[in-house]
């Protein structure tokens, strides 16, 4: 009888531990596995050449680790599995399941064609702690807010992570080398993005599992000044843990069993990770949410979108507002493919509620920029600050940038970091519109608007928007 042989197909889960997809592709395979990596134009296209740079280096820490044999190929992945698995003679294709919308749909493409083809396809664990969908309330159905969903999500998360695949013979085939990765990076940009900047950033994140292994270890070390410091964007008060779980160097498995315990810290740490998972969970049960407000009251929200939009979005996007936290995340995400997640909140409340310009341009543009960017956590993290999603925030709700750095960067370090303007200027000036006077910071930009005014319109336009909901109900 021949042995049996598996395809690893792997996707969001480019690690050997704790991955039970792959433990279970070298038990059927019985010990015979081709790892396979399938570049796809069609989830290659909205990352700008950052998160694909990235992506390279963490297929290359895994082909170090499966000792040369990680197999790349490009195109279709229906057409791309029957090569290989005919090139082999491989009967099985075993691969983490997808949760997003779009990998749902290729999934069930290839399953049903594959199918037909002799070969079998099956779909094992997924990158949560938790199957998005399995958390349902006790009239079964999904949950609306995330309070309710931690409470049952937390019941279910942790249990302890799995060891790597031993005694597996790595087969190699046909591959294309990791520069084709990189030449085949991202050209689909809107047209609002204009002439924006898309050079590579100086990614400060090094790649694959043995780093996020050792990333892991170092914030395990800090994770109890957690709660007190993660606000902060001037100190290391975060995980950075982020681009290792977007691309599954890290399964949040492995992160929850090692951060543990009750400590304050490490309980709102674990309440981040639920974040995430809840986020993943509302998108498979509303795949429309990805570009679809979900509060229905919102939806006729007037927002800005002629040629004079289009201008003041490349300057909020080029960090040149002249409010200096937010230029200062804005060019941290230009020059570092990352941003605090506080400062975050505040450049994206800047542009829907003081631009007044629509949330998805300024999703659009973090998921071109960012390495770790996750169609789920980046979608209904947007909704939120714009207060249009599940568990939103209020509309009224519009972070002020200068108090916001006042509070969370009072040294000025994170300013004046990443805005080079102002790396001389004291506090308070540096916090300040235009930083402050203007006579120490010469260089800097004016400020672009009244944020007091913006801030009044933002709140008319939700007003309006109310008005219309309940004529038209």
């Amino acid at each position: 009888m021949a042995t049996p042989r598996a395809i690893f197909w792997f996707r969001r889960d480019l690690r050997l531990a704790d991955n039970p997809a792959l433990l279970a592709a070298a038990q059927r395979g019985d010990g015979d596995v081709t790892a396979l990596f399938i570049v796809d134009d069609t989830f290659a296209r909205p990352a700008g050449t950052t998160r694909v740079e990235f992506l390279r280096r963490t297929l290359d820490s895994l082909d170090v680790s499966l000792g040369g044999r990680l197999n790349v190929l490009v195109g279709d992945p229906v057409e791309v599995l029957t090569r290989v698995a005919r090139d082999v003679g491989a009967r099985l294709v075993v691969a983490t399941d997808d949760f997003g919308p779009r990998g749902r749909q290729r999934d069930r493409r290839v399953q049903e064609v594959l199918a037909n083809r002799g070969i079998s396809v099956e779909f094992v664990d997924s990158p949560y702690a938790v199957k998005p969908g399995t958390i349902l309330s006790k009239s079964g159905t999904p949950y609306q807010v995330f309070s309710a969903f931690r409470r049952s999500w937390e019941l279910e998360a942790t249990t302890a992570p799995l060891t790597s695949p031993s005694a597996v013979s790595w087969r190699a085939t046909e591959s294309v080398t990791l520069d084709e990765l990189s030449s085949r990076a991202a050209s689909s940009r809107p047209a609002y993005f204009g002439d924006l900047p898309d050079a590579k950033a100086a990614v400060t994140i090094e790649a694959g599992e043995p780093a996020a292994q050792r990333q892991l270890t170092r914030f395990a070390s800090s994770v109890d000044d957690y709660q007190g410091s993660r606000d902060f964007p001037g100190v290391e008060g975060t995980s950075h843990l982020s681009a290792y779980l977007r691309f599954g160097s890290l399964h949040p498995r492995q992160v929850l069993w090692e951060l543990s315990g009750d400590a304050e810290g490490r309980r709102t740490f674990r309440a981040e990770i639920g974040w995430r998972e809840f986020y993943a969970d509302v998108m498979l049960h509303r795949p429309d949410s990805a570009y679809r407000v979900m509060q229905k009251s919102l939806e006729h929200l007037r927002v800005d979108d002629d040629a004079r939009a289009v201008e003041r979005f490349a300057v909020w996007a080029k960090g040149e507002t002249g409010f200096p936290l937010v230029d200062a995340g804005m060019r941290q995400l230009l020059s570092e493919g990352w941003m605090h997640n506080r400062v975050r909140m505040v450049c994206a409340s800047f542009l829907v509620k003081h631009l007044h310009l629509d949330w998805r341009w300024g999703a659009r543009w973090f998921m071109w920029r960012l390495v770790d960017a996750d169609l789920a956590s980046n979608q209904h993290g947007w909704q939120w600050t714009a207060g249009t999603g599940t568990d939103a925030a209020p509309f009224e709700r519009i972070f002020n940038p200068t108090l916001q750095a006042q509070r969370f960067d009072p040294r000025g370090e994170y300013v004046r970091r990443y805005v080079p303007e102002l790396a001389t200027v004291p506090v308070p000036d540096c916090l300040l519109p235009g930083g402050g006077a203007g006579l120490l910071s010469a260089s800097y930009a004016s400020p672009m608007l009244d944020a007091l005014a913006e801030r009044r319109e933002a709140l008319a336009r939700f007003a309006q928007a109310r008005d219309l909901a309940r004529i038209r109900s």
